[in-house]
Formats: C-alpha cells, structure tokens, sequence
C-alpha cells in the first residue's frame, strides 16, 4: 500500500510555471507507476501524464504535450510535474496515481492508490 500527498498548486497568471509534486510513503515507490490526472469543475477527470516505473518512458494527453513535463526521483518517492506556460483551461485539481498492477497509468484503474489533489488556478 502506498500513501499519495500532492503540493506545489497555487494561483497563477496564463504562461507561468509550476512544478506539482507528490510524494509517496512506503520503501517500494519504484515498484509503482505513476500518473497524474486532472479535474476541472463540471468536468470528468482526464489523464494528463504518465511514467513507467523506471522513468524511462513518458506518457501525456495532447493537450499539455511540449508544455508538461513529468519525471521521477525514485530516491526520494516523489514524482512531479512540471508545467510551463499555463493556460486558463489548465484550472483543475490535480491529482496524482499510483499503480503496481498495470505498466503505466493512464487511464483510473480499480486498484490504483490515489492523493487527495491540489488546486491549479490559471488566470488570463
């Protein structure tokens, strides 16, 4: 079992940076792939990126391709998302998950652990 905590969220104005982070408990963090899912209000919640156990493979939605940049440190069982010029549509909680069922995750699967999310506010 694996405990998620997200950080780094905040108000910010459209093109900005913000780096998300999520930090897991537990000593087999690298046994874990790792995704990040959004949800803004009134709307489902969407994969955003994602990361293979080992890092070594990256995965991302479309619409944050070449803005998003997810990466892992195994060593300290955080996994973090960097986001470069934000847009207002970018507004969601997001979310990070964790599997060690399935190779990587980007859709919500069943047995996935999940942290408790952090707002992103983009303003135009």
């Amino acid at each position: 079992q694996v405990q998620l905590v997200e950080s780094g969220g905040g108000l910010v104005q459209a093109g900005d940076s913000l780096r998300l982070s999520c930090a897991a408990s537990g000593r087999t963090f690298s046994s874990y792939a790792m995704g990040w899912f959004r949800q803004a209000p009134g709307k489902e919640r969407e994969f955003v990126a994602a990361i293979k156990r080992s890092g070594g493979n990256t995965y991302y939605a479309d619409s944050v391709k070449g803005r998003f940049t997810i990466s892992r440190d195994n060593a300290k069982n955080t996994v973090y998302l960097q986001m470069n010029s934000l847009k207002p549509e970018d507004t969601a909680v997001y979310y990070c998950a964790a599997s060690n069922s399935r190779g990587v995750v980007t859709t919500a699967g069943g047995d996935d652990y999940w942290g408790q999310g952090t707002q992103v506010t983009v303003s135009s």
